[in-house]
């Protein structure tokens, strides 16, 4: 079992570097978050 375990992991390895599943547009920021907001609360927006 564990030379089971071991390829599967090793396939993994070589998968992920052949294709990769990070999605940048997973990972960008959209705007200000919540913790923002609390900090901001009660002032005026200055442009």
């Amino acid at each position: 079992m564990t030379m089971i375990f071991q390829l599967r992991d090793t396939l993994r390895i070589v998968r992920e570097f052949v294709v990769p599943t990070y999605r940048p547009e997973r990972h960008y920021m959209r705007g200000p978050g919540p913790a923002c907001a609390q900090r901001n609360h009660g002032s005026s927006v200055q442009a």
